[in-house]
C-alpha cells in the first residue's frame, strides 16, 4: 500500500516533468521564430546574477502589460486587445509562460490565454492550452468559461487551420494534454465524462486513444470515484482486443491504475491480458516500431504482468474447474506455458539494453510465480527457485 502511495504520488510529477519538457521544445521551436523571445530567453541566460534576472524579467512584464493594455483604453468583451496581431499575442504569451517556469509569479494575461484558446488556428490554440496548463489552476475563476471550448475541441475533432496544416484530431490531443496536467477538483469531475467517450469512441484515432487512456488515468489518481469498475471493465476489455501496440500500452497502464484500486472488479479481464501477452511471448506478433532490440514490446508486457500479480489466486484449481466446465479455462494452461517460455529461454545478451529489457520481464514473471505460492505449478516454482539461487 506504501509502494502504491508512492507511486500514485510521484506520477503526476513524472507527467508534469515530461509536459514541462514538451514545452521546452515548443519555446525553442518558437524562440526560432520569434527574434523577440530569442532575445529575451538570451537575455536571461546571460544575467549575472539573480538580481540583473529579475530586473530583465521585471521591465518584461511592464512591457507585456503595456502591450495587453489597447491605446484607446477599450478592451474587448472578453477582456482581452483586440489590436494585437497573432504573432505578437502568441509571443507574449510564451513569454509569460518562461517566465512562469522561471519561478516568478505570473498572475496576468489570462484574456489573451482565451483567446488563443479559442482560435481555430493550431499554432495559437497550442500555444493557449499550454499557457492553460501551466498559468492557471481547476478552481480559477475563469476556467468556467474554459471548460465548454474543451468540452468541444474533446467531442468534435476538427482540422485546425494555418499555413501548416494539423491533423484532425490536433485539437483533441491539445486538450486531453491540459486536462491532464490542470489540477482541481471541480474540473476533473465535470470532464472525465467527455474524456471517457474520448476513449471509447470508435471515431477517436489510436493517438487520441493513446492519450485519452493516460488522460483518465490522471484523473483517477485525483479522484478515484470518478470511474464505476463494473461499468468500465465492459469498456476496458474493447480496448484490449485493439491491433494497436500503443493503444493496448497505454490502456494497460489504464486498467493497472485501475485494477490497484479494486482488483475484483476487473478479475474478468485476465484472459485478455493473457492472450496479449501469448501473442507477444509465444507468436512474437508486433509490429517492427514496438520491436525492441528484437523483444516484443518489453514495456508492455512488464505491464502485463504486473496486472497479473494483482490476482494471486488466478490459478486456483477449483476456480479453473469451473472454467473448464464452461470452456473458458484455456487461459490458465496459455499462461502457464508463457511463463515457462519466459524462464527458460531469458539469457543473457552481447547488448546491454536487450538484455536489460529481457531480465525485466523474467524478474515480473518471476514475481508473478512468487504471488502464486503454492498454487502455481510446480515446474515454475522450481524454474524460478533455481534463477533465484
Amino acid at each position: 500500500e506504501d509502494q502504491s502511495a508512492a507511486k500514485a504520488e510521484r506520477a503526476p510529477i513524472q507527467a508534469r516533468a515530461v509536459f514541462v519538457a514538451q514545452l521546452l521544445l515548443n519555446l525553442t521551436t518558437m524562440s526560432t521564430q520569434a527574434r523577440g523571445l530569442q532575445n529575451f530567453i538570451s537575455d536571461l541566460r546571460n544575467a549575472k546574477g539573480k538580481e540583473d534576472e529579475k530586473k530583465r524579467v521585471d521591465k518584461e512584464l511592464a512591457n507585456i502589460r503595456k502591450n495587453f493594455t489597447p491605446k484607446g483604453g477599450k478592451l474587448a468583451e472578453d477582456g482581452s486587445n483586440p489590436n494585437l496581431t497573432s504573432y505578437s499575442r502568441k509571443k507574449y504569451v510564451w513569454k509569460l509562460v518562461y517566465i512562469h517556469i522561471l519561478g516568478y509569479d505570473v498572475d496576468f494575461g489570462h484574456a489573451e490565454v482565451m483567446v488563443l484558446l479559442r482560435s481555430s488556428n493550431y499554432s495559437e490554440k497550442n500555444v493557449g492550452y499550454t499557457a492553460l496548463s501551466l498559468l492557471m489552476k481547476g478552481d480559477d475563476p475563469v476556467m468556467s468559461s474554459v471548460r465548454s471550448t474543451m468540452v468541444k475541441d474533446l467531442t468534435v475533432p476538427t482540422p485546425a487551420g494555418g499555413k501548416k496544416s494539423a491533423p484532425t484530431d490536433a485539437a483533441q490531443c491539445l486538450a486531453l494534454c491540459a486536462t491532464a496536467n490542470i489540477s482541481g477538483l471541480e474540473l476533473i469531475q465535470s470532464l472525465h465524462t467527455e474524456v471517457l467517450q474520448t476513449l471509447v469512441a470508435k471515431s477517436s484515432s489510436a493517438h487520441v486513444k493513446k492519450k485519452a487512456a493516460l488522460c483518465l488515468l490522471r484523473l483517477v489518481r485525483t479522484s478515484a470515484k470518478v470511474i464505476s469498475g463494473r461499468e468500465f471493465a465492459p469498456q476496458v476489455a474493447q480496448l484490449l482486443q485493439d491491433r494497436h501496440l500503443g493503444v493496448l500500452t497505454s490502456s494497460m497502464s489504464l486498467l493497472y491504475g485501475l485494477a490497484s484500486q479494486a482488483p475484483n472488479e476487473y478479475e474478468s479481464l485476465i484472459p485478455y491480458a493473457v492472450h496479449i501477452l501469448g501473442m507477444l511471448v509465444l507468436k512474437k506478433a508486433c509490429a517492427r516500431e514496438y520491436l525492441y532490440y528484437r523483444t516484443p514490446s518489453p514495456w508492455l508486457q512488464i505491464k502485463l504482468l504486473k496486472f497479473l500479480q494483482l490476482y494471486p489466486h488466478a490459478l486456483n484449481t477449483d476456480k479453473e474447474e469451473k472454467k473448464d466446465a464452461n470452456g473458458g479455462g484455456t487461459h490458465v494452461s496459455q499462461l502457464t506455458s508463457i511463463i515457462s517460455k519466459i524462464l527458460t529461454e531469458t539469457d543473457v545478451s552481447d547488448s546491454i539494453n536487450k538484455s536489460n529489457a529481457d531480465h525485466a520481464i523474467l524478474f515480473e514473471a518471476v514475481n508473478l510465480i512468487v504471488c502464486w505460492g503454492s498454487s502455481g505449478p510446480a515446474q515454475l516454482r522450481d524454474g524460478a527457485m533455481k534463477l533465484l539461487g
